[in-house]
């Protein structure tokens, strides 16, 4: 029996991996690949101002965060959340963290990885998470590290999209349709209550991308329709029989 298809989105904090990736999650699940989600922390002290507003404590405001992330998770078919309760503003990895995320990366062995942009001046942790998923990447792929283990091939990871694309010199060079998933993305969203503002923001989002799906499918002449898409930037070449 063929062992099924994986992917593995790596996500700063607890709300980061619906709002920007949400519909390839639902997209790919629905194809039958099982995807997990490694969320480093739950994003309670730098993005869920909402919460705190509220009266909640810290405690408080990570178990609701939690129970975000799961709900908007199990709308979305994630096949497993891995909630590592890092903390967050600044999140940080010391060795011991790093080498349970290599451990992760080697198990799921993910046909693609999906991280945040390179660079966020607004948002430091998402840039260290993308520097931290590359040097996991590299160390889960090298034969001496835990030597007879599986080792990790070469698997492309593409950069989702920012919150400000236009100061984060992220450039996408992939759009996938998400429409007929576009229900389950905004269901996922509408968990995430600690940041209601969102909700609206990244909908606009996913219609403006579905433009540039379109123009890139083939334009005025014949492109693809398309109402909901997301936008990738992808850091490693592509090998291909054709183009």
């Amino acid at each position: 029996m063929t062992a099924p298809k994986t992917a593995l989105v790596i996500s700063a904090h607890a709300a980061d991996f619906v709002w920007r990736c949400g519909g390839a999650i639902a997209l790919h699940a629905e194809m039958g690949y099982q995807v997990t989600v490694a969320c480093l922390s739950f994003g309670e002290r730098g993005e869920s101002a909402r919460l705190w507003k509220e009266g909640n404590s810290l405690q408080q405001v990570k178990d609701i965060r939690r129970a975000e992330a799961e709900a908007a998770a199990d709308v979305l078919g994630v096949h497993h959340l891995a909630c590592f309760d890092l903390g967050d503003y600044p999140l940080h990895l010391d060795q011991s963290d790093k080498m349970k995320l290599v451990d992760l990366i080697r198990k799921v062995q993910p046909a693609f990885m999906l991280c945040h942009s390179q660079y966020d001046p607004y948002n430091t942790d998402h840039m260290y998470t993308t520097q931290i998923a590359l040097e996991c990447r590299m160390i889960a792929q090298a034969w001496g590290h835990n030597p007879g283990g599986k080792v990790l091939g070469a698997p492309q990871l593409y950069l989702f999209e920012p919150h400000q694309t236009e100061q984060m010199g992220w450039k996408p060079d992939t759009f996938l349709d998400i429409t007929p998933v576009w229900d389950k993305k905004r269901a996922a969203m509408e968990h995430m209550n600690g940041q209601v503002h969102l909700w609206d923001y990244y909908t606009r989002v996913a219609q403006q991308r579905a433009n540039h799906f379109k123009r890139n499918s083939g334009g005025m002449s014949g492109g693809r329709d398309c109402k909901y898409a997301e936008g990738f930037q992808s850091i490693f070449p592509r090998t291909v029989d054709e183009l």
